[in-house]
């Protein structure tokens, strides 16, 4: 006989024990096709190299000096591309690496690691020889001492030949007389015409820096580099000195990339690059605006931070500094941008 229950028996005021949870079914992660895999390998494989299109190409630059066992790395894997026939400027403090860059960059360095290209030259691989021909066909290059950039016994024109002699060039009344209209091509070109029978010390800091350029322009470089160019000059001949730089690239189409503190100078580039820590950090672009209804132009300039190829960017210090950012940070994707908060894991909060 079965019996049931009466509603005085306590078994039957006992909660029914709920049935076993199912847990729902794991989110199939797909899996890629053979084929899928081979479609991203030809993709990845035939995607343009970094810097394919690019005059200067760094690509994860390293420079290591070791001076009584001590390392001191310059460059930390540094990434920089520089189209052609751009005029660019690089700053930086001191030690930030931007002069040992150009030393690189101008043949005069190598580099320990990473990968650097000017028009087409790899500079890791080069010998001695590739390296004196580099420097005699590829770059220009101007030094902050005037004193440095040219021959004290010989004159302004001879001091431009100079370079045409050391190339090589055509000999014979025909390659002299090239010569000849190179030398006063480039000085009626950088408005020195007439100091062209003047020793370095007939000529003031300014008129030398500009023959010390038309020496730079002699064969024609594909790239023009500068460093420091003004540092020894009042603002009003830095001013000719740079509109001389100016020249050279729109005239000539030559690429000039200026080392400089100077920020007069670097107010007139379309493009300035920050290098800190052996590193690029912050880019600033400019550009020309012109209103519509004034017709009034004026240049707008915007300042990014640098992410280089492994994903690092520098934030700025005194954007740290305020948050008191220090050590690790907590990263949020949003839909058209990425957060960037302090951690908050100690405190237990959240930054709305």
């Amino acid at each position: 006989m079965t019996t049931s229950a009466s509603a005085s028996d306590p078994a039957s005021s006992r909660p029914e024990p709920a049935p076993p949870s199912i847990p729902a079914p794991a989110r199939a992660v797909p899996t890629a096709t053979l084929a899928e895999l081979a479609d991203r390998a030809t993709a990845s494989r035939d995607r343009p190299a970094y810097g394919h299109d690019a005059l200067i190409t760094c690509d994860r630059l390293v420079r290591i000096f070791s001076a009584d066992g001590v390392e001191v790395q310059a460059l930390q894997g540094l990434d920089l591309l520089v189209r052609e026939g751009e005029l660019m400027a690089l700053v930086g403090a001191s030690g930030s690496g931007k002069s040992t860059l150009m030393n690189i960059l101008a043949g005069l360095d190598s580099p320990t690691a990473g990968a650097a290209r000017v028009a087409g030259r790899d500079l890791l691989s080069m010998t001695a020889k590739d390296r004196l021909a580099y420097r005699r066909e590829v770059v220009g290059f101007v030094w902050q001492q005037t004193a440095r950039n040219l021959l004290p016994y010989l004159t302004a024109a001879q001091n431009v030949a100079l370079p045409l002699r050391l190339a090589g060039s055509r000999g014979g009344a025909k390659g002299r007389r090239a010569r000849t209209e190179r030398v006063l091509e480039l000085l009626e070109l950088l408005d020195i015409a007439d100091c062209r029978d003047r020793r370095p010390r007939q000529l003031s800091g300014g008129q030398q820096q500009r023959v010390a350029i038309a020496v730079a322009l002699a064969n024609n470089p594909a790239v023009l580099l500068a460093d420091e160019p003004t540092g020894e000059l009042d603002s009003h001949t830095a001013e000719q000195i740079f509109a001389a730089f100016r020249t050279a690239n729109e005239r000539l189409g030559t690429t000039v990339v200026i080392v400089t503190h100077d920020q007069a100078v670097a107010g007139e580039v379309r493009r300035t690059v920050a290098i800190r820590d052996g590193r690029t950090s912050t880019e600033v672009l400019r550009r020309s605006e012109v209103d519509a209804a004034t017709g009034h132009e004026t240049v707008v300039a915007r300042e990014y931070a640098m992410l280089d190829r492994a994903g690092r960017l520098q934030l700025p210090a005194d954007y740290t500094a305020a948050l008191g950012m220090r050590d690790r940070v907590a990263l949020e994707l949003e839909s058209d941008h990425v957060a960037v908060r302090p951690d908050d894991s100690e405190s237990g909060g959240k930054h709305g």
